[in-house]
């Protein structure tokens, strides 16, 4: 298939959503304890990576930008993740905490949209995160100085041989650059396909001490 005709083709790519649909009477009252069931089973239905969520942050001069990271940790006081802390993504929190997390669970048919405000983790919980990593990817965050320019992967590769060398024996200390962040949740978006592209998308957005959700229109 010539470039001209992927191109073509891939206007008429479509398919319906027939997995089922979202109805407001199967709602809880937090959106949290929903996202747990969906992330349950993302978890179980065989889905790769199902913690990966697109992290979108802003830069000085208003410029989005995205990536994918894994979640780490959920509960009621936010979502968290771990990064180096000179990359672009903690540059771009130190200037504006403002956060949008996108989870694509595609073959579930479904989305999660959160959004709300970044705040860097406490060095306790960082360090017990990073002791529970393998050893080789609490290396890995030693070699890497985030989003820097290098020359080749071979550069990386002689880095982590020798500080694999280096940290032979005990303990891997806490790199002073590596940390994570706790997104506070504002507001939480569910969607979830539908045939005829009538999806179901409910948004849920804080209201005092709790929630207050409405159906949008695909």
């Amino acid at each position: 298939m010539s470039d001209s005709d992927i191109l073509q083709h891939i206007a008429h790519l479509r398919r319906e959503y027939t997995r089922g649909g979202l109805r407001r009477r199967d709602l809880p009252a937090s959106p949290l304890t929903l996202f747990e069931q969906w992330l349950g089973q993302a978890c179980e239905s065989g889905l790769p990576d199902p913690t990966a969520m697109c992290v979108a942050t802003v830069d000085a001069s208003g410029q989005p930008w995205q990536r994918i990271v894994l979640l780490k940790h959920v509960d009621e006081q936010g979502m968290v993740f771990y990064t180096n802390l000179g990359s672009r993504k903690a540059q771009q929190l130190a200037h504006n905490p403002r956060i949008n997390l996108l989870f694509p669970w595609h073959m579930l048919e479904r989305q999660v949209m959160v959004t709300g405000q970044a705040e860097p983790l406490s060095m306790g919980e960082v360090l017990r995160y990073f002791h529970s990593r393998p050893r080789d990817s609490q290396i890995g965050a030693w070699v890497s100085r985030q989003s820097s320019r290098l020359s080749a992967r071979a550069v990386l590769e002689s880095k982590f041989l020798e500080l694999k060398q280096k940290f032979q024996q005990g303990e891997i200390p806490l790199p002073s650059f590596w940390g994570g962040y706790r997104v506070r949740i504002d507001s939480m978006e569910f969607w979830q396909g539908g045939e005829h592209r009538l999806h179901d998308r409910f948004f849920w957005q804080r209201d005092g001490d709790g929630w207050k959700v409405d159906r949008l229109a695909p």
